[in-house]
């Protein structure tokens, strides 16, 4: 069928709004109408290839929208339910058995390959294949293909603008908190990076009932922003010794920190900033594929640290994803707080102000 899908042909280049060719549905497939999709920090990545997709691909993760149609095996949805879609995992591998589906021994030819399991492409330009599947989805366009593993119904009346980043970025940052670190009530926090991923951490972990709760963010509109979502402290990080401020705040160190940042200054000083027995959570993806952290040894073992890499917030979708709905409803985590709509043709203007922090979560609508 011809769909119009936005396009990464070339690295560091703008993205191309065309009118391509979808495949499918298969026996085991879901064709959705997007409604609404969310630009994720990762879209950015593959198009400075940090992340190496093969180009040119339709990218785009955080998809919304209606179910169109159903393979002959699927179960899980029928055509017009509401769905929101998230990352593609086999459900086989002793990770995906163990609940564990971030960690899918198959994640990077499910997420990053480029085609269905089978080799077979998704999406086609002019006869030509194009790089698709991207997280099961390649949901930057107005159809993308997914399946029962990677798509979760939410209610009918769901505002799709607000629930599409819940694939990957929300829940990356609140299930850093709520899931990972299950940060316990009355502790303390540090959150490196005031970007959608990390003010959905400030809201996981006032949900969790920290105490205090301290964002590190240059920005100041975006530290407003974190003290209205939860947090009680925020650092400037240009104004000084972070360590020393956190120090004021914190005498006896940090319970758990997060970094979301990918910066790796800002992991090493939210290592610095753990308490005995602190635990720090690393979410950000560096821009350098070859970036590394150099920790003090003997630190590490006098305090008792703990690190912990998390990918997309050791969710499993099926049962995060409408936990975080819920309290959406319940006024208890203000997603809206953190979303501009863009009209989906409008993708570069909303890349270039996310960039520019004019937004924290750019949603592109149709």
């Amino acid at each position: 069928m011809k769909i119009t899908a936005a396009i990464t042909r070339e690295a560091h280049q703008r993205f191309c709004i065309e009118e391509v060719d979808l495949l499918g549905p298969k026996d085991d497939e879901i064709l959705v109408r997007i409604e609404a999709v969310g630009l994720c920090h990762s879209d950015i990545l593959v198009v400075e290839q940090v992340l190496p997709v093969q180009l040119p691909a339709v990218l785009g993760h955080e998809g919304a929208g209606v179910v169109e149609a159903v393979g002959a095996k699927v179960t899980k949805v029928r055509p017009g339910d509401k769905v929101v879609m998230t990352f593609n995992s086999c459900g086989t591998c002793t990770s995906c058995r163990k609940g564990e589906p971030a960690y899918c021994l198959n994640w990077a030819p499910l997420n990053y390959g480029g085609a269905r399991a089978d080799g077979s492409p998704t999406l086609c330009s002019c006869g030509n294949p194009l790089s698709g599947n991207f997280f099961g989805q390649s949901s930057f366009a107005s159809y993308a293909l997914g399946n029962e593993r990677n798509v979760v119904k939410v209610a009918d009346d769901a505002a799709l603008a607000l629930l599409g980043p819940l694939g990957c970025g929300i829940q990356t940052g609140a299930g850093a908190v709520m899931r990972a670190l299950a940060a316990q009530a009355g502790s303390s926090i540090i959150v490196f990076g005031g970007g959608s991923v990390g003010l959905a951490a400030v809201m996981g972990a006032k949900v969790r009932g920290c105490k205090e709760i301290i964002l590190v963010e240059p920005m100041p509109e975006r530290r407003a922003l974190g003290l209205e979502l939860g947090a009680t402290h925020t650092i400037d990080p240009r104004e000084g010794n972070i360590s020393a401020r956190i120090g004021e705040i914190l005498p006896a160190g940090a319970d758990y920190a997060v970094d979301t940042s990918g910066a790796v200054p800002a992991m090493q000083a939210a290592a610095d900033a753990l308490g005995m027995r602190g635990k720090l959570g690393l979410v950000g993806v560096p821009s350098k594929a070859d970036a590394a952290i150099n920790f003090n040894v003997l630190s590490f073992l006098s305090r008792g640290l703990r690190v912990q890499a998390i990918i997309e917030g050791d969710s499993i979708p099926d049962e995060f994803i409408p936990e975080l709905v819920a309290l959406h409803a319940a006024g208890k985590f203000p997603l809206e707080k953190l979303v501009k709509t863009y009209p989906f043709a409008e993708i570069n203007r909303a890349v270039e102000e996310q960039k520019q922090g004019v937004c924290v979560k750019a949603v592109l609508v149709f």
